[in-house]
């Protein structure tokens, strides 16, 4: 359809028109307004255009046509040639990649035959220093690759700093493109030219270590401008300061750097590190960060000195940041450290031994950010609400940042505790200083109350079983009620205002509204969500109208991806008022769960443990006698919560009270909805868990199936007459969606059991089921096709109900080709409940 620029096609194939460069150029004009002219516009353009007056409307068309058609391929060649040049940069990773693995090879050979060569000629396994054992720990310690000693530099002679940086450049390149470093791919971090990029793990060396190798649409100054200032995309760093920089003689930059990182939970000290940050140029045009740690080994100045942190090291990391052939940047990134986890207390210390939570929290966070500001700078990415991107970054930042700061509670931000009330399970402290949190740069109302005494936080930390982070903080984002009290969230809305509301006292369960979750912003690959969250407010009582009223929450999700190796999840919020304006006061609460690597001295998979009560016992606390492990599904994660509120001067100890009783409701609230939405061990004699007033769960299944076979004459299940334990096992994992409601007159049926489908239908778990009613799950003609056929299915048993559309519990609309109701009966013959089959369902 496409011809030449030159000549153009006419509807009539018997002739050809040829434009003139003046009719091009006003066609072109009305293109670029309106590329599909409709036929009034066209006949108008004839009209207006004198210089058109000689074509016909019909062959204007076929130029349109032409102009769109040649639009589109510019665009697709286009598209390709970038597709293009991403491929070739990944293979040239790839082959770089496969470089250094032959050459991890040949080393692991060369130290095999070594050691094969010292065992045959060791004389003795016991008397001497050159035994089995001791090769053996020879060619682990060579495997660890420990940090070379250095003699003591002159601390204030730049040849020696930059001594001690050559050598740093030279250590760091040897783990990123060498063999330094045994390096282990991470599970399910596959290359592509869409992917975050080549990620790996150090496998038996000092430290942890984590690499990764990835493509940019920018250019390396701009990339290493990115990368250099960390507090921008690394979530844990409190402050990195710049102490000295000192130009070398190569072009390069030398700088004395002190960074401070929180600590990820309120049971552990925070971190800080004195490092020496070298920038240079290569020979080749790569542009190279590398750092290290300044230490009595290494060399250098002393840092400056710290009480509240833990000095922990760097060892040789950094970045290689590569030109890219048409446009963009090869990333090599290497983090190394040695975070002293024999300081913490031992049930924490797979947070600080474990290189797939370094990956995670900041390996790929770097290389994320940078993918992400290269899509938003090429308009790949369009926000809803004409916020600005770096706005959106910056609410997200400081919503991490505030509550990190409450985690932490630093003494030099103000914070102090208040004793405790004889129970140690929950931290108070207080900060009358909320320049803090909300900025002297922001219009903070705050401060303006005469009676405004300051910041309250109360926080708490414990140990979770076999509840995986991403699962259990959608959970919480999803099901608010199940945990939250109105009550408290309204008081803490209206520390916006000038009049707060008198304190509350929390109410388990007391959550009279609903929630509608806003979208807002999230990142390239959806690892973290920014939303505006609406709590509707309905008054049921007198008392209640002052409550009943819509609030507003900015609310941060991240780390919702259930295969994310050492993926931390964490749901963290502040109520804002309905403008949300870009420089809102902001005082984060939320809840953070970090997965701990597998020990096999853990305590039993049913319990929830406080885990202030296991630190001064070292492992994970010991099983009672008799209790067994029911199941090697094994997965420990600490949970940290904090909430923050304002107070008053004269009613600081009330809102203490108020604040310890309300976490421990959470944190009861938390435990009740880990114990049941944890995954069930369908291959144990446990089977999903027992609702409250229903039939046990194999008893249920052995009804559903027979009442089945009894009314429709057919077999639910393959072979549904075995042990009940495998008619469960079916059930739980049939196909199509099954969801059993109550039936009771001048009720709505509510949902009280469904198997794996179904709940992943509805986008609920078991717990939640029982507050999701069935004519809020169908549509206006499913529940006229229900109501009409309802005396029927009481009558015979069961009804067929043709296709349509029912929505989940978090809106979406489904679509099913057919729908079985049947009516499931007891051993007794009398009506237990409706049973639902929803056939060959999906999202629309």
């Amino acid at each position: 359809m496409a011809l030449s620029m030159h000549r153009e096609e006419q509807m009539d194939s018997s002739k050809y028109v040829r434009y003139t460069p003046e009719q091009v150029e006003a066609l072109e004009r009305v293109y670029t307004e309106c590329p599909k002219p409709s036929s009034l516009r066209r006949q108008q353009l004839i009209r207006e255009c004198p210089i058109l007056s000689n074509i016909e409307p019909k062959q204007i068309k076929v130029w349109f046509q032409n102009r769109r058609c040649r639009e589109k391929q510019r665009k697709e060649a286009s598209r390709l040639q970038t597709v293009n040049r991403k491929l070739t940069a990944m293979n040239k990773l790839l082959m770089e990649e496969n470089d250094r693995l032959q050459k991890q090879v040949s080393h692991l050979v060369y130290e095999n035959g070594y050691m094969r060569t010292q065992l045959v000629h060791t004389p003795s396994a016991t008397t001497t220093d050159t035994s089995c054992e001791s090769v053996v720990v020879s060619g682990q310690q060579q495997q660890q690759n420990p940090t070379p000693q250095h003699p003591q530099r002159d601390a204030n002679s730049p040849a020696g700093l930059l001594a001690i940086a050559e050598e740093t450049l030279a250590e760091f390149l040897s783990k990123a493109t060498g063999t330094a470093v045994d390096w282990v791919q991470m599970i399910g971090m596959k290359p592509g030219p869409d992917s975050i990029g080549i990620v790996a793990v150090s496998r038996n060396c000092s430290g942890i270590a984590a690499r990764a190798c990835g493509l940019v649409s920018l250019e390396p100054t701009k990339v290493a401008e990115i990368l250099k200032d960390r507090p921008s995309w690394f979530r844990d760093c409190r402050c990195l300061d710049v102490l000295s920089a000192i130009p070398t003689g190569n072009g390069g930059t030398i700088e004395l750097i002190y960074m401070q990182t929180y600590a990820p939970t309120t049971l552990a000290s925070a971190r800080d590190f004195w490092t020496l940050r070298y920038t240079t140029n290569l020979e080749d045009g790569s542009l190279v960060i590398c750092e290290r740690s300044l230490t009595s080994s290494t060399g250098g100045p002393p840092g400056p000195p710290a009480t509240c942190f833990v000095r922990a090291d760097m060892l040789p990391s950094g970045y290689l940041i590569r030109p890219c052939d048409g446009g963009g940047s090869i990333i090599n990134i290497v983090d190394h450290v040695d975070l002293d986890p024999w300081s913490v207390p031992e049930v924490l210390r797979p947070l600080y031994e474990s290189s797939r939570i370094l990956a995670q929290k900041m390996t790929m966070a770097s290389l994320r950010h940078i993918r992400q500001i290269a899509q938003e700078a090429s308009g790949e990415i369009q926000y809803t609400g004409g916020r600005q991107p770096a706005v959106l970054r910056t609410f997200s930042q400081r919503l991490c940042r505030g509550f990190n700061d409450a985690v932490n509670g630093f003494l030099d931000d103000g914070w102090s505790i208040l004793g405790s009330d004889g129970v140690e399970d929950v931290t108070i402290a207080i900060n009358s200083n909320p320049g803090k949190f909300v900025g002297s740069q922001y219009n903070n109302t705050l401060t303006m109350l005469p009676t405004f005494g300051g910041v309250l936080c109360a926080k708490a930390s414990m140990l979770l079983q076999d509840v995986p982070p991403a699962l259990l903080v959608r959970f919480l984002r999803e099901h608010r009620s199940e945990w939250a009290d109105y009550a408290v969230d309204a008081y803490s809305a209206a520390s916006l205002k000038a009049s707060p509301y008198a304190i509350p006292y929390a109410r388990p369960g007391g959550f009279p509204g609903t929630q509608v979750i806003l979208p807002l912003a999230h990142t390239v690959e959806h690892e973290e969500f920014l939303e505006v969250v609406r709590l509707e407010g309905h008054a049921f009582s007198p008392e209640d109208i002052a409550l009943a009223r819509d609030m507003y929450l900015l609310q941060l999700c991240s780390g919702l991806d259930e295969n994310a190796a050492g993926g931390c999840a964490q749901l963290v919020f502040a109520p804002i008022d309905e403008t949300c304006a870009d420089d809102a006061p902001l005082l984060p609460s939320g809840f953070r769960v970090i997965p701990l690597d597998p020990k096999s001295d853990k305590p039993s998979a049913n319990r929830t443990l406080d885990l202030a009560s296991t630190l001064e016992v070292g492992p994970g606390g010991a099983r009672p006698p008799g209790e067994a492990d029911l199941s090697n599904y094994n997965v420990r994660s600490v949970l940290t919560i904090a909430f923050q509120f304002t107070y008053e001067n004269h009613l600081r100890d009330n809102v203490a009270v108020m604040a310890r009783q309300y976490v421990r409701s959470v944190v009861s609230s938390v435990q009740r909805v880990a114990m049941a939405i944890a995954p069930s061990r369908l291959n144990t004699h446990l089977g999903p868990k027992q609702l409250p007033g229903s039939p046990e769960a194999l008893t249920l299944s052995r009804w559903i199936c027979r009442s089945y076979r009894v009314h429709i004459g057919a077999d639910l299940l393959q072979a549904d007459s075995g042990a009940g334990d495998a008619v469960l096992k079916q059930l739980w994992n049939h196909s199509d969606a099954i969801l059993c409601c109550s039936v009771k007159t001048n009720i709505s049926p509510v949902f009280t059991f469904a198997n794996q489908a179904g709940l992943d239908m509805l986008e609920t778990t078991l717990v939640a089921l029982q507050d999701i009613m069935l004519d809020k799950v169908l549509d206006e003609a499913g529940r006229k096709v229900l109501l009409s056929e309802f005396s029927k299915i009481m009558q015979q048993g069961f009804a067929y109900l043709p296709a349509g559309i029912c929505v989940s519990s978090m809106g979406r609309p489904i679509s099913y080709d057919q729908a079985i109701a049947w009516k499931v009966l007891t051993d007794d013959n009398s009506s237990h409940c409706l049973a639902f089959m929803f056939l060959n369902w999906s999202f629309v």
